[in-house]
């Protein structure tokens, strides 16, 4: 059964529909009873529908006031100046009809219809700005609506119109109405952007911590499409920010975590539906690498809209591709020809790599591309940095324990110069130290002077000798390193080791073993010397030596026919320069590892001299081996380096002597004279000290020739320097005398370390000292050989005789004695007036000096 008010409901719903839309009920709703019961029902639904009615013209008239008002103000002015030109055409017709009564009428009626045209234009102006006005107005309300329905483009659209009508109103932009629309506007601008911003958002969800990323190209619960939101980015000119940030975001959300390579475990790419997502696990190849890459730009290309390609490799693609090449490529590159067979597994990859980045329509890609095309240059860069690092490595782990080598040089010399030698020490007629006997060899006069000295290179370093670059032609035969009694002229510099350009003012070389041996005589017969010495290297020389003979193996290897067709044949005549660039680096760097050490500059001497008599050897064997092309034999090209390091060798020895021989003149008083010294004798024996652990220290690491040569030319520096400050004294008193020849007498116990017994007692694992020395140097029988390596050693020693000496004694030995051989008759007779009156017996033996200047002749002076 109905219910009772049903009709009344529906009479009531009736009468408002009429009143507000014109709208006649249904049949069956006009066929109702009304009753007077029915009408309080219908009254209140009609005044209900009022007060509603009235509710929202209060609002509309709340927002629109302002509008209104501004409307109303300026159609009530366009009204009253209607009512104004009707005024004043009622008053122009009135005239026109009476006849003219003058010109000034007719000037005043022209000056009336002038202004009403201005005014009728104006209103015409102020007509069109309002409909303007309001057709703008219409259009932001369009654009309202769009915001609030999602339909950005639409919103987009009607916006530029917006701004296209706003720019059409005939009125100055400081309008207040314009500027009220301007703000208008730029706000829903501002609205449009978020809701642009959402869509977005929804459409590309990038999750970094979750490493996933989605992007779909719509939504069921969005509008929009992909395609339409790039279309809004262009609009507000926000597609390379917005894609940097996407590019940015897949970057670190899967690119980074699956080419961290330093990662002992990496994870690998997955795509499922929308989203590309890294978990699990994969190996470190670079084949997996670029499985996975290719299956992320490929989901790129299918998800983006295809105007976001150049995009991708504008900003994606550089950072990945340098990367890769950097990173995987450049790492998986062997330094050697091991692993061969998978660099060109690797270079097959790269490539192919590449086409499929090419079929999907990617640029950028050319440090990907050039690194695929020029293998041989990537390989043999790769075989340098792998060089160079290792001899950095091997030198920053320290030099290592050191062992002793043996040197073996065969020497033509004549029977005389050999007895001298044996006298002397430099030989044992039982071979103590390494002299083979006489063999029945016999040899020409001229080969003993010619091999008994050899002579130091010149030196003269370019500055790109440190590399070999430019060196082709072949250096000549460098002379033995310990038989040398020239001197090189060598200046120190601080890249003096990679063999840059010396100084013109040059410093003389002290060339070890120059001083060993005295000059040979012509004799009929001579004979051949076999030389053995032991000295010491470290542990350095044979890294260096392995790393060069592997890299000469493998050059040698890709001139055979088994490496014709592999993809770094070329390499093979840089791969033969990399010696040169070993060695240089080896001498640019080392000496900074080998000076902390003690003796660290005479081992690097004996490591570089060990070097180059080891690379001589090879060089010498290379061309003669049959195993190897002849292309192979003529890439090798060692006789500069060697040359380099024989002079790096010497460089090193003599720089080693200079500085020891500062810190001994510093001893000494450096240029304050030492007998004028307080503390003189503190200063003698600090440098008497000073040598005796020089000596003690090089002992077991230097050659005894050459130990002899660094041993004699300390001692020299000391003798030297006491001689000079001696001569210049200007007056020697008697107990002054005898002060200076104790202090000599403390400086000739330095003849200990020349004795012949010490160096059999070294050879046997004993090294002592000897006792007291004699006037003369020697002791226990033995005869000190000091002065052959200390040229001003018996300076020293007679300029001891001669302050200890009356003038009959001085006169003795000048006259009868050897003081002649050592001393000029000048520097005598500055002595004698340093230490004596001058008297008739003074003056008699000055003149007798002066009148004899050689006692011993030319040949006894020789």
């Amino acid at each position: 059964m109905a219910s009772p008010d049903l009709p009344m409901a529906e009479v009531a719903r009736a009468l408002v529909d009429f009143s507000i839309s014109d709208s006649f009920p249904e049949e069956d709703v006009s066929s109702l009873p009304v009753d007077a019961s029915s009408l309080p029902p219908a009254i209140k639904a009609l005044a209900d529908a009022k007060a509603k009615l009235q509710a929202q013209i209060h609002a509309i008239n709340e927002e629109t006031a302002d509008d209104v008002r501004t409307w109303q103000a300026n159609a009530q002015s366009v009204q009253d100046d209607i009512l104004q030109s009707r005024a004043l055409a009622n008053e122009i017709l009135k005239a026109s009809e009476t006849p003219a009564v003058s010109g000034q009428a007719i000037r005043d009626a022209e000056a009336k219809a002038d202004l009403l045209i201005r005014e009728l234009n104006y209103n015409s102006q102020v007509q069109e700005a309002l409909r303007g006005i309001r057709t703008v107005n219409r259009t932001l309300e369009e654009v309202e609506q769009a915001r609030d329905e999602r339909r950005i483009l639409d919103a987009l659209r009607l916006l530029e119109r917006s701004w296209n009508e706003l720019d059409a109103i005939p009125v100055n932009k400081s309008c207040r109405a314009l500027k009220l629309l301007d703000i208008r506007a730029f706000e829903l601008k501002s609205g449009v952007h978020e809701v642009l911003d959402h869509v977005w958002n929804a459409l590309i969800d990038v999750d970094i911590e979750n490493k996933k990323v989605s992007i779909r190209t719509s939504r069921e619960d969005e509008p929009m499409t992909l395609e339409d939101a790039v279309i809004g980015l262009k609009a507000y000119k926000e597609v390379d920010q917005r894609m940097s940030q996407l590019w940015q975001g897949i970057n670190e959300a899967t690119l980074l975590p699956r080419m961290d390579i330093t990662k002992d475990t990496l994870p690998s790419i997955h795509i499922q539906d929308n989203t590309l997502e890294v978990r699990g696990s994969s190996d470190k190849s670079v084949k997996s690498l670029f499985a996975d890459l290719e299956q992320v730009f490929g989901f790129l290309i299918r998800r983006l809209p295809p105007d976001l390609v150049e995009t991708i490799s504008s900003s994606l693609l550089p950072g990945t591709i340098h990367k890769i090449t950097t990173v995987w490529l450049d790492s998986a590159v062997p330094s050697s020809l091991q692993d061969m067979e998978q660099f060109q597994d690797i270079i097959a990859a790269a490539r192919n790599f590449c086409n499929t980045l090419n079929v999907l329509g990617f640029s950028n890609l050319g440090d990907l591309q050039e690194w695929t095309e020029s293998a041989p240059r990537v390989w043999l860069s790769k075989c340098r940095e792998a060089a160079l690092d290792s001899v950095r490595t091997r030198l920053s782990q320290g030099l290592g324990a050191s062992r002793r080598v043996e040197k073996v040089e065969k020497q033509v010399v004549s029977r005389l110069e050999s007895e001298q030698l044996a006298a002397n020490g430099a030989i044992s007629s039982s071979d103590d130290h390494g002299w083979d006997a006489w063999d029945d060899a016999e040899g020409a006069p001229e080969a003993a002077g010619d091999d008994a000295t050899d002579k130091p290179p010149e030196g003269d370093d370019d500055g790109t000798d440190a590399w070999g670059w430019g060196d082709d032609e072949a250096a000549a035969e460098e002379p033995k390193e310990e038989l040398r009694d020239a001197k090189d002229d060598e200046d120190e510099d601080p890249t003096a080791a990679w063999g840059w350009g010396d100084e013109a003012n040059e410093a003389q070389v002290e060339v070890p073993g120059n001083s060993q041996r005295p000059a040979p005589k012509s004799e009929p017969q001579t004979r051949e010397f076999i030389l053995k010495e032991n000295y010491s290297i470290t542990s350095m020389p044979q890294p260096v030596l392995d790393l060069i003979y592997s890299i000469v193996k493998d050059g040698n290897a890709l001139t055979q026919d088994t490496y014709a067709n592999s993809p770094v044949a070329a390499a093979a005549a840089g791969l033969f320069s990399l010696p040169t660039l070993v060695l240089a680096i080896f001498r640019a760097i080392s000496p900074h590892y080998y000076a902390p050490s003690i003796g660290g500059n005479m081992y690097l001497y004996n490591d570089a001299t060990y070097l180059s008599e080891r690379l001589a050897e090879f060089a010498a064997e290379w061309k003669h081996r049959d195993d190897i092309s002849t292309r192979a034999q003529n890439m090798l090209r060692l006789e500069n380096d060697i040359k380099s390091l024989q002079t790096f060798a010497n460089r090193t020895y003599t720089n080693e002597l200079a500085i020891q021989k500062t810190v001994l003149r510093d001893l000494l008083g450096g240029e304050q004279n030492l007998m004028q010294q307080d503390d003189s004798e503190s200063c003698v024996s600090a440098s008497i000290s000073r040598v005796r652990s020089l000596a003690v220290a090089w002992e077991d690491i230097l050659a005894r020739s050459v130990w002899q040569q660094a041993a004699g030319s300390l001692v020299d520096g000391v003798a030297t320097k006491i001689i000079a400050d001696v001569m210049d004294l200007p007056a020697i008193s008697q107990d002054e005398a005898y002060r200076i020849a104790k202090l000599i007498a403390s400086v000739e116990t330095l003849d200990e370390l020349f004795l012949p017994s010490r160096w059999q007692q070294s050879s046997q694992g004993t090294t002592t000292e000897s006792g007291a020395k004699e006037k003369g140097g020697e002791a226990g029988g033995e005869v000190p050989t000091t002065a052959q390596f200390a040229p001003n050693w018996l300076r020293l020693k007679y300029l001891s005789e001669v302050l200890q000496s009356n003038l009959r004694d001085v006169r003795y030995l000048w006259v009868e004695g050897e003081l002649s051989l050592y001393f000029t008759a000048d520097e005598v007779v500055d002595l004698i007036n340093l230490s004596f009156e001058d008297n008739v017996r003074t003056r008699e033996v000055v003149r007798e000096i002066k009148a004899n200047v050689r006692p011993l002749g030319e040949e006894g002076r020789g």
